[in-house]
């Protein structure tokens, strides 16, 4: 397997700009996951990688080795579409043995390498089976060995589960997850889905118009989003954004929201006069009859073991993660406090987060 490099990439069709000076490094063996809506980039992305598109601008390294130029077919990667592209007239054992069978590799060790295949993956029985009559999983299955077969130096993925449903899709993250372990295989996956890329992902990067906002471990993101776009596409709900005019300067402990001080993470930064947003995660959120800052409930969502509280602030409306036995009206006032050492300060202009003891703990820690 295989280290992947990726030095201020840049991707334009006719003007419009795709990818826009990507930077990023893919350990060996790492799951990275390449996160964000349709159009961000990071199919393109992927497929730049593959060899599938050339770069406008910038350089890939696959294991040091500078393929920016290079034709898919010399870079050793394997390709896993979300739509199967499987041969109809082929049964499975033919399906996954043909890029063997492309590249000359003797009979036996094809029949060896193909039934090993089937067996990492749990479909051996299906091996003399017609691929027209499997269902979606066990196609992807196919699809997946056809790939694993070649024994390459990395796994390109893109949206391999969408088009299964949400069972099936859940069955199959975790078998993917497992597979990756058992291969010990760099692999680099693209998906608009958070759930599948919180819940596969040794990293993720999330992508916004071609930019990289923000990559590394799934909880350091989840916890520590860099920007107000990333905090608000990781979490179901996203964080709460509440608005406040005013400024802050490095060592403050508390802001001003709607004239109750809010305690925060010790701010390592100063910012002058203008709109900030206070980032609040709906689990961080607690009714507190002392508290000062005051909110309306409009609404609640029974979730099970808790439920999803909707209330109205003179700095924005909130969702509140709470235990499902509290029980709330709609149109009471509650009072409302946070867990301070989760709260994140950002420059509404910017969208960016403000330095705070929160982030820095990262880089010291």
């Amino acid at each position: 397997m295989a280290e992947i490099r990726i030095e201020n990439v840049r991707k334009e069709f006719a003007g419009f700009v795709a990818v826009q000076g990507s930077t990023l490094t893919i350990a060996d063996g790492t799951f990275f996951v390449m996160l964000g809506p349709s159009g961000c980039g990071k199919t393109t992305t992927l497929r730049m990688i593959a060899g599938l598109e050339l770069p406008t601008s910038g350089r890939i390294l696959l294991d040091g080795e500078d393929v920016t130029m290079r034709r898919a077919a010399e870079r050793d990667i394997a390709f896993v579409f979300q739509m199967y592209a499987l041969y109809p007239h082929m049964d499975v054992r033919g399906n996954i043995a043909f890029p063997l069978r492309c590249q000359g590799v003797p009979r036996a060790e094809i029949r060896r390498r193909v039934e090993e295949t089937a067996r990492l993956l749990r479909i051996g029985d299906l091996l003399d089976r017609p691929v027209s009559g499997l269902s979606g999983g066990d196609r992807q299955r196919v699809a997946l060995g056809r790939a694993i077969v070649r024994q390459p130096k990395a796994f390109l993925m893109d949206e391999p589960l969408g088009a299964l449903d949400s069972e099936f899709r859940h069955l199959m993250c975790g078998e993917l997850r497992d597979l990756h372990d058992r291969l010990g295989a760099t692999t680099v996956y693209v998906t608009h889905d958070q759930l599948e890329a919180m819940s596969m992902a040794d990293r993720i990067a999330v992508m916004n118009h071609g930019v990289i906002e923000q990559h590394g471990p799934p909880q350091e993101i989840y916890d520590r989003p860099a920007t107000m776009y990333v905090a608000d596409f990781l979490g179901s709900p996203p964080m709460n954004f509440l608005s406040f005019r005013g400024a802050v300067r490095s060592g403050d402990r508390r802001v001003v929201i709607d004239a109750a001080a809010v305690p925060v993470p010790e701010l390592h930064e100063d910012r002058a006069e203008g709109l900030l947003a206070l980032g609040v995660r709906p689990e961080h959120v607690r009714f507190d009859d002392a508290a000062d800052l005051r909110g309306a409930v409009v609404g609640a969502e029974y979730m099970g073991t808790t439920q999803i509280v909707t209330v109205t602030t003179a700095a924005g409306a909130l969702k509140a993660r709470i235990p499902a036995n509290r029980p709330v009206r709609t149109g009471e006032t509650v009072g409302l406090s946070f867990r301070a050492a989760g709260l994140a300060v950002f420059d509404a202009g910017s969208g960016r987060a403000l330095r705070s003891e929160l982030y820095d703990q990262v880089r010291h820690g």
